[in-house]
């Protein structure tokens, strides 16, 4: 192994563990459940949470593209991880609707900065073709925290009594992430030459047809990822009578296929076109969404959740990637702007919530995902071949 290849694997190790730190964003799921039951919470009011999360991305991620001309975008990841430890504190110190709240803002406002510059951040280490392929193994890691997540809650409830321990347990893992990549020089001169941008010139991006279709893109499939998070022990509480600790199993199978998805697609991604694998990863999401209207079944449902979460795992990767490589020179400010999708995160379980309320069933969340599929169908032809 030559010397550089050796350097490349000791800056990967603190970016990966800063993926991994990034994952904590989807313990909002299981998360919000929990909170439901422990303050008899409506679906719409409950929905509030994951949403107080997936709203800083439509504040924050423009003015990060911009933060990183400034101080680059290691230091950014720093600061995204220390506002992460704070989210992470704050329910340990006091737990109430209000708290959480809070602690979710702060898990939103952390999770923007560090989406925002990581994804560049690595690609001062790996470039080209390979990016990709990195950026998955990146998503990869993160989805064995979202994996772990509900894993854990269940595990502290059960045995603690307690589930918020998953907090603390998140919380020691995001310090030696802090530590790891503070004591890491990244090299950031492709980064130093970028001109500073106004929010104007950042949002005028959007009238580039590939930036503007992976920008949706990206809002649909965030929706699709946190609707599924949210929806998919609500429907088997639903539909089979289970109870909450069951049920949030249904949540750990989503991520356990995202997982083994990300994990795949490094590989899938490196040896096959990008717009292949697209294709066939939304034609899965059209086949789980048939199911989850017309299946009753346990096994059906996990067949459904897993089918969501593979065709699901790649699809960022494959439109970031995309956006950035169209406009290499314009790589902090398309960042943000990919990353401004995210609030996507907010914007289904919004109407997911108010569509379930108004049908008094979850079919209605289905529905709101089911056109965030639909679009996703609609942009394959727009995928570039090569």
């Amino acid at each position: 192994m030559s010397t550089k290849q050796k350097s490349m694997i000791w800056m990967l190790i603190p970016v990966m563990f800063s993926f991994f730190t990034m994952g904590f964003v989807d313990l909002v799921g299981i998360a919000t459940n929990y909170v439901k039951a422990d303050f008899q919470l409506s679906d719409t009011l409950a929905n509030l949470l994951p949403s107080m999360v997936f709203f800083w991305f439509l504040i924050f991620s423009v003015p990060t593209g911009m933060l990183m001309n400034k101080i680059g975008q290691r230091k950014t990841v720093l600061l995204s991880i220390v506002v992460t430890v704070a989210a992470l504190l704050l329910p340990l110190l006091n737990y109430s609707f209000a708290s959480m709240l809070i602690s979710f803002s702060l898990l939103g406002i952390g999770n923007t900065l560090m989406q925002v510059s990581l994804n560049p951040l690595l690609s001062n280490i790996v470039s080209g073709n390979r990016l990709a392929s990195t950026l998955t193994l990146g998503q990869f890691v993160k989805a064995i925290a979202s994996f772990l997540a509900p894993i854990i809650a269940g595990w502290a409830a059960v045995s603690w009594g307690n589930w918020k321990l998953l907090f603390l347990i998140f919380l020691v893992i995001a310090v030696i992430a802090c530590v790891l990549l503070g004591m890491t020089h990244i090299d950031e001169s492709s980064s130093v030459e970028t001109k500073s941008s106004t929010f104007g010139e950042c949002f005028a991006l959007l009238a580039d047809k590939v930036v503007l279709i992976s920008f949706l893109g990206i809002i649909c499939h965030v929706g699709i990822d946190v609707g599924l998070n949210l929806t998919a022990p609500k429907l088997l509480m639903e539909r089979l009578d289970m109870t909450l600790t069951g049920a949030g199993l249904a949540t750990s199978v989503y991520f356990l296929f995202r997982t083994i998805g990300c994990f795949s697609g490094a590989f899938l991604l490196a040896y096959f076109p990008m717009k292949k694998v697209f294709t066939v990863s939304v034609l899965m999401m059209v086949a789980a969404m048939i199911g989850l209207f017309t299946m009753q079944s346990l096994a059906a449902h996990y067949v459904c959740i897993a089918l969501v979460g593979l065709g699901n795992s790649n699809i960022f990767s494959m439109l970031f990637t995309r956006a950035l490589l169209h406009l290499p020179n314009r790589k902090n400010e398309v960042s943000g702007l990919m990353i401004m999708g995210l609030f996507g995160g907010t914007i289904f379980p919004l109407f997911m919530g108010i569509v379930s309320d108004w049908m008094q069933s979850q079919i209605g969340a289905v529905a709101v995902m089911s056109i965030g599929v639909l679009y996703l169908l609609s942009i394959i032809p727009a995928i570039r071949k090569d």
